[in-house]
């Protein structure tokens, strides 16, 4: 058994439903058929939904009720309670992680958190596209990768983008499910993300 497959078999026992895929058109097939159209959705900003069309279709397309296009358009200075709660609890909550060990623990690393408390429990379901490349020994390999690729990547893009530096402030480890069938993970055999 190769290494996706060990990892796949390790979320499976986790409570964690895993599809393993080949491509990232497979991935964003696989997600999409979990999806409905016109669904409440959230998208954390993600490279890997970004290389799977997954971020255009489920946000910019206007066939999904994309949280992220409400709190866009919504004055956090006065509208701030009513942001916090659209982020907290979506229907469906779309992302990515950091890391996935071999023996199935998922590793997300934030500067502010707004997608880990919908991984963790607030979202009704969680949909995390991983790409192979993801995948390590243990946590101490995943916690070197955020430091080594995840963090140096996402630091980029914010420096692209608002011309400061972002930083690493939370880290989730999620072990488990202890509902089955409320997260799936679509493990992508090529690369995609970060």
């Amino acid at each position: 058994m190769d290494v996706v497959e060990r990892a796949a078999e390790a979320l499976r026992g986790h409570n964690i439903e895993t599809i393993v895929v080949d491509t990232a058109d497979e991935a964003r097939a696989a997600v999409l058929a979990m999806v409905p159209e016109g669904a409440e959705v959230y998208t954390g900003k993600s490279k890997s939904l970004e290389d799977t069309g997954l971020f255009a279709e489920l946000v910019e397309s206007g066939r999904y009720d994309s949280v992220r296009a409400h709190i866009l358009a919504m004055d956090r200075a006065t509208q701030g309670r009513e942001i916090r709660k659209l982020m907290a609890a979506p229907d469906y909550m779309l992302g990515s992680v950091a890391a996935l060990t071999e023996d199935g623990a998922l590793v997300a690393a934030s500067a502010t958190g707004s997608q880990l408390g919908p991984y963790v429990a607030g979202a009704g379901r969680v949909i995390l596209v991983v790409g192979s490349q993801k995948i390590v020994p243990d946590l101490d390999a995943a916690f070197r990768r955020i430091n080594e690729v995840a963090f140096p990547y996402e630091n980029a893009q914010v420096q692209a983008r608002l011309g400061v530096d972002t930083s690493l402030q939370k880290v989730l480890v999620t072990y488990g499910e202890w509902r089955v069938g409320r997260t799936t993970v679509v493990l992508v055999r090529e690369n995609v993300g970060v």
